[in-house]
C-alpha cells in the first residue's frame, strides 16, 4: 500500500510564500509521476502541478504558472511545491498524488494540507 503524507500548509499573508512537502512511502518512487491538486471550499478539486519521475518534465495550471514550482528529491522520496506570490484565491486544501506514468490517472492520494492566504 502506498502512503503519501503532506506537510507545510498554514496561514500566510497575500504576497507571501509557503513550501509544501509530500513524503511518499513507495518502492521505486523515482518511477512515478507526482502531482499536486487543490480544492477550495465549495469548488471541485483542480490540477495544480505535476512532475515526471526523473523531474525532467513539469506541468502547471495556468493560474499558478510563474508563481509555483514543483520539484522532487528522489533520494528522499519527497515532492515539493514552492508557492510564491500567494493570493487569497490560492486558499485551498492541497493534495499530493501519485500516478504510474505521465499523463495518466492518479492512483494514490495524500490526506491534504490546508493553505490559507489572507488579504
Amino acid at each position: 500500500q502506498v502512503q503519501l503524507v503532506e506537510s507545510g500548509g498554514g496561514l500566510v499573508q497575500a504576497g507571501g510564500s509557503l513550501r509544501l512537502s509530500c513524503v511518499v512511502d513507495a518502492r521505486t518512487f523515482s518511477s512515478y509521476t507526482m502531482g499536486w491538486f487543490r480544492q477550495a471550499p465549495g469548488k471541485a478539486r483542480e490540477f495544480t502541478a505535476a512532475i515526471s519521475g526523473s523531474g525532467a518534465s513539469t506541468d502547471y495550471a495556468d493560474s499558478v504558472k510563474g508563481r509555483f514550482t514543483i520539484s522532487r528529491d528522489n533520494a528522499k522520496n519527497t515532492v515539493y511545491l514552492q508557492m510564491n506570490s500567494l493570493k487569497p484565491e490560492d486558499t485551498a486544501v492541497y493534495y499530493c498524488a501519485l500516478a504510474s506514468k505521465w499523463i495518466s490517472e492518479y492512483d494514490y492520494w495524500g490526506q491534504g494540507t490546508q493553505v490559507t492566504v489572507s488579504s
